[in-house]
């Protein structure tokens, strides 16, 4: 928080844990205080440096700030005379005022592009990332975008790029398909939207895991797609429950090598049980397969596309995890009878995203390098696993380890989305198991610890703090949680990216 500044019943407060930019914050001050009337008309105000100084920010923020409201024509310039409110802001009919437009929904309360925090869960570990060999491959693949030809590019992505991403799959998930198959997207959620546009899915509805991924339940709602909630136990989805539930059900969504909120696999059975559906009903099967390559205990199970001889299952891959979300680049491989389709609709309405991260990408696979960084990445997360196991306090009930997440179970009662935001003042980001549930009101209170960006430096401090704020919570008491399924996509958005791009 910086010290305010005050004058008049005007309250200027710097408020730095917020995600709201602080040249926001002084205008928007400023601005209500022009409104309500406690800054006259002709009134002077402080100069950038004084401000500046008087808040401890830079002169360029302030000066930020007061260039929006003289274009809101709030403010105007009098030269030597320094900046003043308007002389008639009154007269006008009303107020000018930006609208209010909701931020996307972020992946915590910490808002976009931030370091991740300990126990953060669905991204990487950002200290293992191979910055120097990545930027001497874009670097590279930006001289070969300048000379390369002016004409439109295939939008499903470079075709080498394409090739690289066949040959990787058919090592690593034993699916044996060709680069015609594949349409690059900007990540899962694309890839998503891509699959649900190229399925004419709006008006359908779809089986999904319960729990899971909160925000594709919020991704199908405004494709137009209802989400119908199946039960996930020790053996993955059960397949027979959500059949019998929604026989009209167009497409099932699964992570059957490792179901994100619990870790599950999804038996040979039920396995079996829902391709027989798929191929029996014409229905079709969303393969979400992001998290199978980091398995940190033995080896994944093939992808059920490579056990597709009916051509029913559309698998979404993507780099998120394995690389980086930064990089905004993930795939479909579409059964070969929808090849054309899905080449149709990223043509039109999803072209494949940025060429110079393609080249890049297409080299860093060429070269070997993708597949060094994943015997890496598994060494390191299986490391920082025994960290959380060897520091966090004993009092803290883990329940389970699933894939890059442990979860720690919290006394029926506790509102674990408060907790979750509490967290963040702490220095760390677990996010709130409810909101995996398709009705959070009714499920187990919980925290899902990422174990990515635990580091060895790192890993006391940060253990120290989640077994305090557990233990403070239950000194408080249990309270009644008031929240539903909406205000819980708005209240915590730590869950979004929870052991997935999602």
């Amino acid at each position: 928080m910086g010290a305010p500044w005050r004058t008049a019943g005007i309250n200027i407060a710097i408020d730095r844990s917020r995600p709201i930019p602080i040249t926001t914050q002084i205008a928007s001050t400023l601005r209500s205080a022009i409104a309500e009337g406690r800054l006259k008309p002709g009134a002077r105000l402080p100069s950038w440096l004084d401000l500046a100084a008087q808040l401890g920010v830079s002169r360029g923020t302030v000066k930020t700030a007061y260039d929006a409201l003289v274009d809101e024509m709030l403010l105007f310039s009098a030269g030597a005379a320094g900046t003043r409110v308007a002389l008639s802001p009154a007269s006008r009919t009303a107020v000018s005022r930006p609208a209010i437009i909701p931020l996307p929904m972020q992946e915590n309360e910490r808002g976009f592009a931030l370091l991740p925090l300990p126990f953060q869960p669905g991204v990487p570990a950002q200290d293992a990332f191979p910055a120097k060999l990545w930027a001497r491959l874009r670097t590279r693949a930006m001289r070969e975008t300048a000379i390369a030809p002016v004409g439109r590019r295939d939008p499903r992505g470079a075709p080498e790029l394409r090739a690289q991403i066949a040959a990787q799959i058919a090592i690593t998930r034993g699916i044996r398909c060709v680069p015609d198959q594949i349409i690059l997207t900007s990540g899962p959620r694309n890839g998503l939207c891509l699959t649900l546009l190229a399925l004419q899915a709006a008006g359908g509805r779809a089986l999904i895991e319960d729990p899971g991924c909160p925000v594709m339940r919020k991704g199908l709602n405004l494709a137009g797609v209802e989400a119908v909630p199946v039960p996930v136990g020790a053996d993955g989805m059960q397949v027979d429950l959500g059949i019998r539930i929604a026989p009209d059900a167009a497409l099932a969504i699964v992570a059957p090598a490792q179901q994100l909120s619990g870790g599950a696999a999804l038996s040979q059975e039920r396995r079996a049980a829902l391709l027989c559906w798929a191929e029996d009903e014409n229905k079709w099967i969303i393969e979400d397969d992001n998290l199978s390559e980091l398995q940190l205990d033995g080896r994944a199970p093939p992808a059920m596309a490579a056990d597709d001889p009916s051509g029913r299952v559309i698998y979404v891959g993507t780099f998120d995890m394995t690389i980086s979300p930064a990089l905004g680049l993930g795939f479909v491989v579409a059964p070969l009878a929808l090849a054309a389709r899905f080449g149709e609709v990223a043509g039109h309405l999803n072209p494949a995203p940025n060429a110079t991260t393609q080249f890049a990408l297409t080299e860093f696979l060429a070269e070997g390098h993708f597949l060094r960084h994943l015997r890496y990445m598994k060494t390191l997360y299986r490391q920082r696993r025994e960290l959380l196991q060897r520091h966090l306090d004993p009092a803290v009930a883990i329940d389970r380890f699933a894939g890059l997440t442990a979860i720690a179970l919290l006394p029926y009662g506790t509102d674990d989305v408060a907790l979750a935001r509490r967290a963040i003042a702490r220095e760390i980001a677990p996010a709130p198991l409810s909101l995996w549930s398709a009705e959070p009101t009714r499920a187990r209170p919980g925290l899902i610890l990422g174990i990515t960006n635990l580091s060895e430096r790192r890993a006391p401090k940060a253990c120290a703090a989640l077994s305090s704020l557990i233990t403070e919570s239950a000194a408080e008491g249990r309270r009644p949680r008031a929240i539903d399924s909406h205000s819980a996509f708005d209240d915590s958005r730590a869950a979004c990216r929870a052991a997935r791009a999602c």
